[in-house]
């Protein structure tokens, strides 16, 4: 059974990809190739290595590394008037983002700060105001999770065109995944003795910018929030917020507060600057949406992907999938522009809002194709096309960019960036 364009009206079909079709084209990418050798002559002869050291470094062969940004379709710009720097998705492998890759989005630089000397305080609408040294926090129960950050500017770049030289580093870097180590929020709360009819808190941060916002004490903000300290088995970096940020798993990134100084409790929002002038965006009716805090569903195919090459024959491709509501549960590929959808692989376990590595076996017969994914989450949202996002939010927001990628393939194998 083969894909079918969709009638006029009706659903896009999807089918289910042939094990035998699938493993066939693979024979004959394999035969395509020459034969390979059966002796290891040519192989370099084996050594002593390097002496032991006190941190591993990557393979000299291997080179990673951030790209700094400052605003849309500004690039290359200088570091020191850069706004983010964004992790590159392409290069990556499995779903966890080195610490040392993972995106940075400050507003007034990194603050070194004596872990000795920070603290934090913790006052309000509660009957036992505190404040905690780290050696106060670091004494208290921890948590681990596995769980995405993602910044509300990620995919910015194609909001209103298409720049074809990006690559998907440039158009969706703005989002990583760790495993984050903290002090449950809701252990704080009884700590100091939260005031039930707090219904929301303001966290502040220790930068220059004093960023702050308010958020609402949701169930499930206090059930799954933590003070997080350790990032990827290691105390936070200073990018990161070291030595305590706010970390609230699926909400947007500017919400979990870095180089966190202050929670206060109250009844209603604190209406900071960065709620008003900053995070709030113009919709496609002239209404203004505020506290639109949680990330939702989205997904990118890293590979092939802007600026890469293929050949024709078998090619893997491979991706991302992440939602802010729960766990990513499907993964659909086309290879026609999103006129026919078969199912991708999920790779391993699809934890809740956490990125999910999918992968589909695609053999390219050299004519030009259109590559895009869409994901599904386990409360049934749905990404959406470009069309459907932009008539329902128009072109003057800049945040939440989650419309589906398309990455064009013209017949000599070269990838662009192109609206759908």
């Amino acid at each position: 059974m083969t894909p079918t364009a969709a009638g006029a009206g009706s659903a896009p079909t999807r089918t289910r990809p042939s094990r035998r079709r699938m493993l066939a084209g693979m024979a004959g990418a394999t035969m395509a190739a020459p034969a390979a050798a059966d002796t290891l002559a040519e192989v370099p002869p084996r050594g002593p290595g390097a002496p032991l050291s006190a941190t591993s470094e990557r393979s000299g062969y291997v080179h990673l590394g951030r790209i700094p940004e400052s605003t849309p379709g500004r690039r290359p710009v200088d570091p020191g008037e850069a706004i983010n720097s964004k992790t590159p998705l392409g290069q990556l492998v499995g779903t966890i983002t080195p610490a040392d890759l993972h995106y940075e989005r400050s507003h007034a630089g990194v603050p070194d700060i004596d872990p000795a000397l920070h603290r934090l305080l913790v006052h309000g609408m509660a009957t036992r105001e505190r404040v905690f040294t780290m050696d106060d926090i670091r004494a208290m129960p921890t948590t681990s999770r596995i769980a995405f950050l993602e910044c509300t500017g990620n995919g910015w770049e194609n909001w209103k065109t298409a720049p074809p030289d990006v690559t998907v580093q440039n158009t969706h870097g703005l989002v990583s995944t760790s495993e984050w180590t903290g002090v449950p929020l809701a252990y704080v709360l009884d700590l100091v003795g939260a005031d039930p009819a707090a219904t929301w808190m303001l966290a502040e941060g220790g930068d220059g910018a004093a960023v702050a916002r308010s958020i609402p004490l949701t169930d499930e903000i206090i059930a799954e929030g933590m003070l997080a300290h350790g990032q990827n088995g290691e105390p936070l970096r200073p990018a990161h917020g070291f030595p305590l940020r706010l970390f609230l798993p699926g909400l947007e990134g500017n919400l979990n507060i870095k180089w966190l100084r202050r929670l206060k409790f109250g009844d209603r929002p604190f209406m900071t600057r960065w709620e008003t002038a900053r995070y709030t965006q113009l919709q496609a009716d002239g209404s203004a949406r505020q506290f639109q805090l949680r990330q939702e569903v989205n997904s990118v195919i890293t590979a092939p992907s802007g600026m890469m090459q293929i050949r024709p024959g078998f090619n893997r491709v491979t991706g991302l999938a992440w939602s802010g509501h729960g766990r990513i549960t499907r993964v659909e590929v086309s290879t026609d522009g999103a006129r026919t959808w078969r199912d991708a692989a999920i790779a391993g376990p699809a934890l809740p809002k956490a990125q999910a590595r999918f992968q589909a076996d695609w053999v390219w017969d050299g004519t030009p194709a259109r590559l895009v994914s869409r994901a599904t989450d386990e409360k049934g949202n749905l990404q959406p096309d470009r069309a459907r996002f932009i008539a329902q939010t128009g072109t003057n927001a800049l945040f939440h960019y989650n419309a589906q990628q398309t990455w064009a393939v013209d017949a000599e194998g070269r990838v662009r960036n192109v609206l759908a």
